[in-house]
């Protein structure tokens, strides 16, 4: 075989335009490839903050969401029949997007614990929490604490903890 004709001969996986390559055959499954891929999946930001509440809510050091005036107005709206808004989500903001989220929480801490400690122990619960139950990246976690429970204070309003 000469050089010239080396160079022009078709690659074996190449079609020569000749007819007499192989045909290959797709193995594909009827409806188009794999089931994930067939559809969009979106997640409400109710839904991210009604995780990162809970979340929140259970480090030590937690002792309430939201502030005073947001507790205050919370209390009395889980007593009106029909409210919306669940004591699950106080003091917490998400926004979400198609693959990210970011999150802001407001917190009232215990006395005496380490607020660093407290905030970072939020930070990561509600990281792996948001991230395990709905796929989306947490870009941010700002936390604002905006009060610290004295022990002697009198409870407004004792938010539950789950055990």
């Amino acid at each position: 075989m000469t050089d010239t004709a080396q160079r022009n001969r078709p690659e074996p996986n190449e079609p020569s335009g000749t007819g007499d390559e192989p045909r290959r055959t797709s193995t594909t499954k009827r409806g188009g490839g794999d089931p994930a891929s067939r559809g969009r999946t979106t997640i409400a930001d109710g839904v991210v903050e009604k995780i990162a509440g809970l979340a929140a809510r259970d480090v030590l050091g937690v002792h309430a969401m939201g502030s005073g005036i947001s507790r205050t107005f919370g209390a009395v709206r889980d007593r009106v029949p029909g409210a919306s808004k669940s004591s699950v989500t106080r003091g917490v903001k998400a926004e979400v997007g198609e693959v990210q989220t970011a999150l802001d929480l407001e917190i009232v801490v215990d006395y005496g614990v380490s607020i660093t400690e407290v905030a970072r122990a939020v930070r990561e619960n509600v990281i792996a929490a948001v991230e395990r139950m709905t796929g989306l990246e947490v870009v941010e976690v700002n936390i604002a604490v905006s009060d610290v429970k004295l022990p002697d204070e009198e409870e407004e309003e004792p938010e539950q903890r789950l055990q």
